[in-house]
């Protein structure tokens, strides 16, 4: 069994509470054991370093510079770190450690809710193997990203509302390395429900289990 912490909150549109139920129902299909937690202290509360994975699940808040020293090393050592969307990567703003370890930062959703289409681009990893492109309608992430993560999927911006964007091409999954630690991000998943879209859940659970030190899924997750 694999131990996970998911730790939810922050802005309340996104339904934190909410996705987070989805999210452990997900993993215990694959035999997590999943604590959800409601508050930031836990970070500095608890042994970080029981879990196999952490689930940042809180859009802005604040998080000190002990706290993220604390969390860089939990990851370096090899606790997996995954999650989706604002919940992961527009959290913390205002702290420069968290964003590096993620391997990106919210910037926008140009236009809000709007359609737009996923493209896979590592179809043979294990995590995208049997995933094809599709079409969604929810926010489209605008994020600066780290050159060093590996790019699963992207999308590509139109020129509606902003001209000069049209045929920008941003990542909107990635996988990376972190010390002997594992790292997952998905921007999909704006509002709970989405993660029941099929492609979506199955990429969220594919690469939350991926992140996991020594994850359940191993024998059909064999790449980087």
């Amino acid at each position: 069994m694999k131990k996970t912490m998911i730790v939810s909150g922050g802005y309340e549109p996104h339904r934190p509470h909410e996705a987070a139920k989805r999210v452990k129902a997900m993993l215990e299909t694959v035999g997590h054991t999943v604590d959800l937690f409601d508050s930031l202290a836990v970070y500095d509360e608890a042994d970080l370093t029981q879990y196999d994975l952490i689930v940042p699940n809180w859009t802005l808040g604040e998080m000190s510079v002990a706290t993220s020293k604390k969390l860089w090393d939990a990851v370096a050592s090899g606790v997996g770190l995954g999650g989706f969307h604002g919940g992961m990567v527009d959290g913390f703003r205002g702290n420069e450690r968290f964003r590096f370890i993620v391997g990106g930062a919210y910037a926008a959703e140009p236009g809000g809710i709007r359609d737009y289409n996923v493209a896979v681009v590592l179809p043979d990893d294990p995590i995208m193997r049997g995933v094809a492109d599709f079409d969604h309608h929810s926010e489209q992430y605008y994020l600066h990203v780290d050159p060093a993560v590996e790019v699963l999927a992207r999308t590509t911006f139109t020129a509606d509302p902003h001209p000069w964007l049209e045929g920008v091409s941003m990542p909107v999954v990635w996988k990376k390395r972190f010390g002997l630690g594992r790292v997952f991000f998905s921007a999909l998943g704006h509002f709970p429900e989405e993660l029941d879209h099929p492609s979506i859940g199955t990429i969220l659970l594919r690469g939350l289990d991926w992140a996991t030190r020594s994850p359940a899924l191993q024998s059909n997750q064999t790449g980087t």
